[in-house]
């Protein structure tokens, strides 16, 4: 049977899901997939056309909303339609702090991300990866600011208040690209 481990604040459930219902509920699947070609509304931002990996964050998310409802077949459903739809993944760790996009998906034995035949990211694996570790900027206040994941604790940290979104942009640029270098080496 198979599982996907779902981590929801830092306490990982597998769940598993009947052979059966992957094939039984493929129409139930492409009837997500409709809904989601016409965009949606992923924490703060609206996504007009998800990826794959959006589209597992989205259902990743609807996961937890059927644990804590104890709607165990939505559970497996969603489960189902990340196992069916992005091939080799083995978990998600769901962001419990209301951003679906830094919901991260877990293939092999543990990697948050697919690796390249070398072992090592490609490059738009790299910006893929980086674009989860550093957001967009956000309006705080009256200022602006962006946060940069610390990959040693886990925890986000947020940039400096600017005045000027402009200014916001080009730091988090910067802070995007040496994120994307120290993860392409």
């Amino acid at each position: 049977m198979p599982t996907l481990n779902v981590t929801l604040n830092d306490k990982t459930y597998a769940v598993r899901v009947p052979d059966e219902m992957l094939t039984d509920a493929e129409d139930f699947f492409r009837k997500m997939d409709s809904d989601m070609d016409r965009g949606w509304q992923m924490s703060r931002d609206f996504i007009e056309h998800p990826d794959k990996t959006q589209r597992a964050q989205i259902a990743a998310h609807r996961i937890m909303l059927a644990m804590s409802a104890s709607n165990e077949t939505m559970a497996q459903l969603m489960a189902g339609y990340i196992l069916k739809r992005l091939p080799g993944v083995t978990g998600v760790v769901v962001d419990t702090d209301g951003e679906m996009l830094n919901t991260e998906i877990v293939y092999g034995a543990g990697a948050t991300s697919a690796p390249a035949a070398s072992g090592k990211l490609s490059r738009i694996e790299a910006m893929k990866q980086a674009g989860k570790e550093v957001t967009a900027v956000y309006k705080s206040g009256k200022s602006f600011r962006f946060a940069v994941l610390d990959r040693a604790t886990g925890q986000w940290v947020e940039s400096a208040a600017l005045d000027d979104e402009k200014d916001a942009q080009e730091r988090r640029m910067q802070a995007f690209k040496q994120r994307f270098e120290e993860i392409s080496g």
